[in-house]
């Protein structure tokens, strides 16, 4: 059963989704769907239809183990 979900995103983010998603002809809706169900699945083959993840974006999605004194604040300043 479907149903809505609601994201608050970065406009630029939005933007750049909706025409990675037009240009590889699938919705935006179904490529979100496919990224949360390859995080939440214990079988990554559970979903015929998955939309290959690179293992980049995969590295992304695993938890970081940070120093106990990381200052995040500090580290930010540099951006």
């Amino acid at each position: 059963m479907d149903r809505k979900l609601t994201l608050k995103l970065d406009k630029e983010v939005i933007e750049k989704a909706k025409e990675y998603a037009s240009r590889n002809k699938k919705s935006l809706s179904r490529i979100i769907e496919s990224y949360l169900q390859s995080l939440t699945s214990n079988n990554p083959r559970d979903n015929s239809e998955e939309i290959k993840i690179s293992p980049f974006v995969k590295e992304l999605s695993q938890p970081t183990a940070l120093p106990e004194d990381f200052d995040y604040k500090k580290e930010l300043r540099f951006l």
